[in-house]
């Protein structure tokens, strides 16, 4: 999937125009690349959509017309776009309370190593995490996001794109779930990804 140019922005003028209509476009889209595990575990799978839309956001927001500073949201962002033979997503751990956030963090320490996904029976993918984003991690507490990166092989590709199911999951001691497989919609929109 190619990366974001300066050329593939709309101007902020152009962009407060098109907005609605983009947003609406962009939030449809965000529906099937979402899944969920359990009570408190999230998964957004990114793509070049998704990353358009977040970075005329961020231009949007902070005023941003030069292009150094346009540049700078590219690079930002441009690393969350899959390559072709992999997945790529912001992983979260959502909860309603400050409190119970605070407490699951602690105990979810390292949870960004036990996530795996699956192409049919070939073997658990374990994803690289928060590769080109920083994330606030430490051994006292995991972060609430991760950047997750999720690498194929060739014959796990081959076997997406030909239908075979796609699973995903958490084994951490303190949250083990898993949705097997993912539903056919999402699935669908996630082999698209695949080049």
């Amino acid at each position: 999937m190619k990366t974001l140019t300066k050329d593939d922005l709309l101007s902020l003028e152009d962009y407060a125009r098109q907005r609605n209509d983009f947003r609406a476009k962009v939030m449809e889209h965000k529906k099937v690349r979402q899944v969920y595990l359990g009570d408190h575990a999230a998964f957004y799978f990114e793509d070049r959509l998704t990353m358009h839309y977040q970075v005329q956001e961020m231009l949007r927001a902070e005023r941003i017309f030069e292009e150094a500073g346009i540049m700078d949201e590219l690079g930002a962002y441009n690393p969350l776009i899959p390559g072709g033979k992999d997945l790529r997503a912001t992983f979260m751990l959502q909860y309603k309370q400050v409190s119970d956030r605070v407490a699951a963090l602690a105990k979810l320490v390292g949870i960004e190593e036990t996530i795996w996904m699956q192409v049919g029976n070939l073997g658990k993918v374990k994803p690289v995490a928060n590769e080109d984003m920083t994330v606030e991690s430490d051994d006292s507490k995991t972060s609430a996001i991760h950047y997750l990166r999720f690498p194929f092989s060739d014959a796990m590709v081959l076997a997406a794109k030909q239908g075979e199911k796609l699973s995903i999951g958490i084994d951490h001691p303190e949250m083990t779930v898993a949705l097997d497989p993912i539903t056919a919609p999402v699935a669908t929109s996630l082999v698209s990804d695949f080049d």
